[in-house]
């Protein structure tokens, strides 16, 4: 993680610090790629219809201000007739207000799992290709980019279409209500003990016992609910785990190539989400109902504890049921800011995470770009070489990442692999063996030079500790081929090949089996795998370091047999590993005055006395 990060998170953010500034212009960037992308037909007639429903919702508010001076009105002649009539009207308002407000939140919601499911799937993809999100964890300082991606990308589909359909609304409504509030607004005022006393805010106490009962009923139709809400809750913690798996364990996956498997594991654990997601949908439509008729209820709810006022004579009721009308919409419609403003510093605050996260992610597919050996490490595939079918170094430089250039390990240094050859790398600790191996592997740009590689060969990297997912033991050992590619019996022999006769009956049982094995078993499961694989090119970086030598021994003697053409390099501290190999890398330093220490590779031939 980057100095910058890591002060941030100890930190408070000053006033100018970007991520906690309005960057509206470069949220619109994050929004708008969904409304011109691939599914914007269907996205913006969910929006239209959204939309559409929201108009519908306060055209039908003006309408029940109009039956509010009809009705009262009727009230105010006595005429029965005409009262019993315009309830009669109030039930069809009621109804369609009812309607209108269930399909306003059923669609609102499908349009959010619609968006949310578009991002994903991009920033997913973003993420996995190219050994992104190794390269994010390695120098571009990004936190939680699980979190961000589980819940950032939640947050900002719905909090952006529940701000901007809540300001449209709110700007509608007051437009439509703030006038004929005007006009006919005023306190309540009334005399008592000889003083003339002014109540601006009586309704208040109705209010608040009127709440108390929807409370409680929404609190009983709605209870439900909060067992969908928890598994909602652990299906996107378990997407989280998913996530955090992938970039906790970004480097041997990535040495595996383990992309396709790592997305299509995303996607599974994605759609328990969307299908949870669909169980809130029809509860909350429930709910909604309720809501919605909690408030249709308050429309008269008024009129009941206000009409012996009315039939003293002490008011008007029209005036006194218009104003109750017209205020509320009002007063809600001016809350728009402050209700939402939660909301709002939630939205982008999420927003900016994901900018950063995005700039990160551009850093990462910047540096996978680099072919040119000018800016980086260039690796090539080629068809043909001055030694064919073998894998070439040349003028290779290998580095640290940091701002400017990071330290530079090795001197310059070329080296050749041919098929069947046996190296052993060996070098102090700290001198750059393994970052060779990531060199090899295409994931380390850092430093400078090139890497040919034989086009169509198959390379393995094997590192001290390899990824095991999470799953039956047959497909961890089949990884990051499809679960199923070989048979249960071959998979049995190959484990009692590789001294793991114990785990023979449980390559269908469901683990997590980085835990559940031993470093030594996991490193033995690492062989039975790499034979499975039947690669042209096998690098082992301290693979061994946690077996016996006896064991050792029979492994390497295991892959020499099973993988007679293929050739094999091996980072080892240990002696043993020697006589495995024809060929020797080693790591000498070179000093340098005034510069840090330097190490040139240098190849030379294993003593015929070592080699097995």
């Amino acid at each position: 993680m980057s100095a910058d990060t890591s002060s941030s998170a100890q930190a408070p953010l000053s006033p100018n610090d970007i991520r906690g500034r309005l960057r509206l212009r470069a949220t619109w960037r994050l929004l708008k790629p969904y409304w011109v992308s691939e599914d914007r037909k269907a996205a913006l007639g969910l929006l239209a219809l959204v939309v559409g429903l929201n108009l519908a919702l306060v055209a039908a508010n003006v309408w029940l201000t109009n039956w509010n001076r009809v009705f009262y009105n009727a009230l105010e002649v006595r005429d029965f007739a005409a009262f019993k009539l315009q309830l009669a009207h109030f039930c069809a308002i009621a109804a369609a207000f009812i309607v209108i407000a269930i399909m306003k939140q059923y669609y609102t919601m499908m349009l959010e799992m619609r968006w949310r499911t578009w991002l994903t799937g991009q920033w997913l993809r973003r993420w996995t290709t190219g050994q992104a999100y190794y390269r994010v964890e390695q120098t571009h300082g990004a936190d939680n980019p699980d979190q961000r991606i589980a819940e950032d990308l939640r947050t900002l589909a719905g909090s952006s279409l529940t701000l901007s359909l809540g300001l449209l609304n709110s700007v509608v409504t007051l437009l439509s209500f703030v006038t004929l509030l005007w006009m006919i607004s005023g306190p309540l005022v009334f005399a008592l003990g000889g003083r003339t006393i002014a109540i601006p805010g009586y309704m208040v106490w109705f209010a608040v016992l009127y709440a108390a009962a929807g409370s409680w009923l929404t609190h009983k139709i709605g209870k439900p609910l909060i067992g969908l809400s928890f598994r909602q809750e652990q299906t996107e913690a378990d997407f989280r785990y998913a996530l955090m798996r992938l970039r906790e364990n970004a480097e041997g996956i990535a040495l595996y190539g383990g992309e396709p498997a790592e997305r299509a594991g995303l996607h599974g654990a994605f759609g328990h989400i969307r299908e949870n997601w669909r169980g809130l949908m029809i509860y909350t439509r429930r709910l909604v109902f309720v809501n919605s008729g909690y408030g249709q209820i308050a429309i008269v709810f008024p009129l009941i504890v206000a009409a012996p006022n009315y039939f003293s004579g002490a008011i008007t009721l029209g005036v006194l049921m218009q104003i109750a009308s017209a205020f509320g919409q009002v007063q809600g419609a001016l809350s728009w800011f402050v209700d939402g403003y939660a909301s709002l510093v939630n939205w982008q605050a999420a927003a900016n995470r994901l900018l950063d996260f995005g700039s990160a992610l551009q850093s990462a597919e910047t540096e996978h770009g680099m072919r040119d050996g000018e800016h980086g490490i260039a690796v090539t595939e080629r068809a043909g070489s001055t030694a064919p079918g073998a894998i070439e170094a040349a003028g290779l430089v290998l580095a640290l990442p940091g701002q400017g250039g990071g330290r530079t390990l090795t001197a310059p240094f070329s080296m050749t692999v041919r098929p069947g050859e046996r190296l052993l790398v060996t070098g102090p600790s700290g001198a750059g063996k393994s970052v060779l191996f990531r060199a090899m592997a295409g994931i380390w740009p850092y430093g400078g030079g090139s890497i040919a590689v034989p086009a169509g060969a198959r390379t393995l990297f094997l590192p001290q500790r390899s990824y095991i997912p999470a799953g039956t033991l047959a497909a961890a050992l089949n990884y990051p081929s499809p679960p199923g590619t070989h048979g249960g019996a071959a998979l049995a022999d190959l484990l009692r090949d590789c001294r793991l006769d114990r785990l023979t009956d449980k390559l269908q049982e469901r683990d997590n089996w980085a835990m559940r094995l031993s470093p030594g078993e996991q490193q033995r499961l690492a062989f039975a795998r790499a034979i499975l694989q039947q690669p042209d090119y096998l690098f082992l970086d301290e693979a061994t370091s946690a077996l016996d030598e006896e064991t050792e021994a029979a492994l390497y003697a295991l892959l020499v047999e099973r993988l007679p053409r293929a050739a094999i390099v091996s980072i080892a501290h240990r002696s043993t590993v020697a006589r495995w190999h024809d060929r020797h890398l080693r790591y000498r330093p070179v000093r340098e005055p005034g510069s840090e220490p330097r190490y040139l590779p240098t190849e030379e031939s294993m003593p015929a006395g070592m080699r097995a």
